[in-house]
This record gives structure tokens, sequence and C-alpha cells, in this order.
């Protein structure tokens, strides 16, 4: 029976999980769970002064917003030096590993040289064989790896193919800093073997890491787990991606009004394919992913397709549960506090009965909030500065002319409204657009909305023909969109 395949996602927490630590956690995910696996979460804390507690709070948010689960418990890297002291000492007893005494005036002039004579290894070994005797008083070392001299190091790796190193170019890497703490090379490894970890999934930037992590893994005797190395995300230019690009941390995004479901499918396809598909469900995902499709030329962020994608998924989510959604966001996105404390069980029902025509142009949930806002903003309502050009004294005319009509209406529903509104525009020899334009600038403030007869319905009756509206005359101060709105078109052009 073969192994079973354990991945890891191990995030350094000196910042938020960006989005590209969200795409590889995401194919971590995925791996494991294509082949029955786990996948396990380690937080690299071992830088003390940068990793913080609100970083791993939002790590951990974030991959829980993404909807990627671990398996066992967190394991946090600082919490484990002791092992990985240990490993140090047990090379450095073997003969695998020497203590350095190099100074750092030395190492600054190894680097420098080796800089002008185009030579990748900084380090000359010059303590790789000296007698210990020879040491400097005072002086604590560092521990190095003695790395193979001669020959090559090889990664077949899952996504960049064979990746060759001649060994005379790689140095004998730190283990042990001079103040006994661990490097990160030899932690990781220590961690991903005492992990069972069998496969590696990171971004290509670590991919002579990889060769370097391989030196410890055969100084041990240890298994060396299989490698993938994920292209990095560059920015819709082709440079290397930076906040001017929307390398953002994932809460950003979420604050942003993307939908989970959205991101993960949006995130696969950043450098993974299958065939021509591009919209996935997460099933589809598990069941088509695997490393070798992974292409090796770096993926560019496109925020205007992850708009399109998003804009997909907000159409194919319920009605309902847009509403559900909508509100866990309130506290995340600014004004969301206002629509907070009015959601009252007789506005839900209208946002409920508003969605399906609210949905239908919205690519974020920023975009949904906003289009909602005629059914909940305190009136009168602001109207912008389109929707003002389109009111002019001849739109109001023939509002004015409309409202009628209107009153006479029982069966307030959308097709009642459209029938009253077509019959009038026909009977005078006006254009549909020259009746609804100005409806929808005055009743929802913007150029844009759900269908108006929807706007007219949903509003219902009471709230677009207000009895207290015959009353407003120039005091337009009554608390009715109507009465402020619309029925002031009246007032205004008569």
């Amino acid at each position: 029976m073969s192994e079973p395949i354990v991945t890891r996602f191990a995030p350094s927490p000196t910042g938020f999980l960006h989005i590209g630590g969200g795409r590889t956690a995401l194919f971590n995910w995925l791996y494991a769970r294509r082949f029955g696996g786990k996948m396990l979460l380690r937080i690299e804390d071992t830088d003390r002064e940068r990793s913080t507690e609100p970083a791993i709070a939002a790590i951990i948010d974030g991959l829980k917003w993404l909807g990627l689960t671990w398996d066992d418990d967190i394991v946090y890297q600082f919490s484990r030096a002791g092992r990985h002291r240990e490993i140090a000492e047990q090379l450095l007893a073997e003969g695998k590993a020497y203590r350095c005494y190099a100074s750092p005036e030395e190492l600054t002039t190894m680097r420098e040289a080796a800089r002008k004579e185009g030579r990748s290894k900084l380090y000359d070994g010059r303590w790789r064989d000296r007698d210990p005797s020879e040491a400097p008083q005072g002086v604590d070392p560092v521990i190095r790896l003695k790395a193979p001299q001669a020959g090559e190091t090889v990664i077949e790796d899952q996504v960049q193919g064979r990746v060759v190193w001649q060994n005379a170019d790689l140095d004998d890497l730190v283990l042990l800093r001079s103040d006994g703490n661990p490097t990160y090379m030899l932690a990781v490894v220590v961690d991903d073997h005492d992990m069972g970890v069998t496969h590696i999934i990171r971004g290509d930037d670590h991919l002579t890491n990889g060769a370097r992590q391989k030196h410890i893994y055969e100084a041990l005797g240890w298994n060396v787990p299989i490698m993938a190395h994920i292209p990095l995300i560059h920015g819709p230019d082709g440079a290397k991606l930076s906040k001017r690009h929307g390398a953002l941390g994932i809460e950003a995004y979420r604050a942003m009004g993307y939908l989970p479901a959205a991101m993960r499918n949006y995130l696969v396809r950043l450098g993974w394919a299958h065939g021509d598909q591009e919209t996935f469900s997460t099933e589809e995902m598990v069941a088509a992913f695997d490393l070798p499709a992974i292409g090796r030329a770096p993926a560019r962020l496109d925020l205007a397709k992850l708009d399109n994608l998003n804009g997909h998924y907000i159409r194919g989510t319920g009605d309902a549960e847009l509403i559900t959604i909508l509100e866990d966001l309130l506290p995340h996105i600014a004004g969301g506090d206002e629509l907070a404390g009015k959601l009252t069980p007789e506005l839900r029902a209208k946002l409920l009965t508003a969605m399906p025509g609210l949905k239908e142009r919205a690519k974020t949930l920023i975009e949904l909030f906003e289009a909602s806002r005629f059914l909940w903003a305190s009136r009168p309502l602001e109207i912008n500065a389109a929707a003002k050009v389109l009111l002019t004294g001849e739109a109001k005319a023939v509002v004015a002319a409309l409202l009628p009509d209107l009153e006479k209406l029982i069966d307030w529903t959308a097709p009642g409204v459209e029938a009253v509104v077509r019959g009038f525009a026909e009977s005078t020899g006006a254009k549909l657009g020259a009746v609804a334009q100005p409806l929808r600038a005055a009743l929802t403030g913007k150029t844009t909305s759900p269908p108006i007869f929807d706007v007219l319905a949903v509003l219902g009756r009471d709230e677009s023909l207000a009895p207290a509206a015959r009353r407003c005359g120039r005091q337009l101060a009554l608390r009715t969109s109507f009465c402020q709105n619309l029925y002031a078109l009246q007032t205004l052009a008569a």
C-alpha cells in the first residue's frame, strides 16, 4: 500500500495572508483532497521580531473564509526550536556538520569577492576541516552543514521538471546561528520530516532552497519529499506583483465583496488548467486537480476577470443566501452599519423580492449593497450627478402627466405597473425610455437599477403613492420616497 499523501501550508506570520499564499494553500488543499490525504498547517513564527498575533489570526481567518480546512492541530515552528537544535547537534556529532568561527568582516569579504568573480558560492569553507583548537577565544560559532562539494544535486520537480545544480556552486549552509537559534533551512526540513510531509507544494522562489534542503535530508538519511514549485503571480503588465496590481491580503478581497467560491475558482485558474474549462465547483476542482497540469510560466492577476467570475457566482447564489452573506459582510464595509441597523423583517422581505433584479448586474457584493440602497437609505434619496442630468423640465412634465394613471392602479405588481407605463407611453407617443429613465432616477437616485417596474413593485403602493404625497406641495419634508423624489417632479413641473 502506498504511503498516504501529506501536504502542508507553512506561512510566515510577518504579514497577512496575501493572494499568492492563498493560492499556495488552495493547491496544497486540493492535492491532498484529490488523493485522500491530509493538509497540515504550520505557522513559521521563528522571526520573533516580525511575527505577530494579529497576522496569525488573519492567516487563520483568511483560510477559513476561503473554505480551506486543515487536518490535525496547527504546528508553531518556534515551539520546536529545541528539536531543531537537537538535530544540529546530532549532525555535528556525526561529523556531518562543523563549527564555523568566521567573523562578520570575513564573511563580508568572502561575499564581495564571490560577487566580483561571478560565483554563486559565497562562503569559502575555511572552517570546514580546520582543527577546532584554532578557534578564537570568546567567539560564538555557527554550525554549518558539510554539503557535498562534488557532483550534482537533482530535483525531479512536479512542475519545473528536472532541475540540476552543481554542488560546487552551493554553500555549506548555516544550521544553527551563533545565538543558538536554528535557521529557516534546518527548521523546515526537521518539521516537514517530523510531520510526515510527503509533498512540498510552494512558490518557485523556494526552488534553490529545495536543493539546499535536500542536502540536509540526505545528511540525516531521511526520505526527501516530492517537490512542486509553482510559478509566482505577476501583475497584468508581467512585472512582479505589488500592491498597485492588487497584491492585497485575502481579507481585503473579502471586504471588496468577493465570494469565497469565486475566489477559489479564480485562484485555481492562476497557473493551473483543465482543458478549456473556466468555472469549477469545489467538487470538480478536487476531482481534476493534479500537479503536472500547473504551467511553468508566471500567472497574471486580472481583476476584471475576477469581477466577471464573481458576478457569475453571485447570479448563481440563492436570493436568501445572498442576503445572509451580505449581512455578514456589513461590519467589514464602509456604510454597512447603516443597513445593519435597518434590517427589519419587512426590509428583508423587500430585499428578497428585489434580489433577482439586484444580483443580475452586480459583480461584487459591494455593488449589490449599493444597488439595494434605494430600498433602505434615509429619505430623501441622494440623486447622483448622472441621474440629475435625466431630470430635465421635459422629463418632469412627462412624469407629472403619468402620475394620475398610476394612482388609479389597483393591481400594484410589476406587470400591472408596466402595463400602465407602457400604455401611457403609447397614448402620448413618448418612447418608453423617456418615461422609465426619469422614474428610475427619481426612485433610486441612479441611472442603473433593477427593472424599473420591479423597483416600483418592491417599494410598494404605499411607499410609491403615499396619500400624504398630495399634501407635499413644495414642502418636501415627508419621509416617503415618492413624495420626496418622484412627486417632487410633479410639483417642480407645475
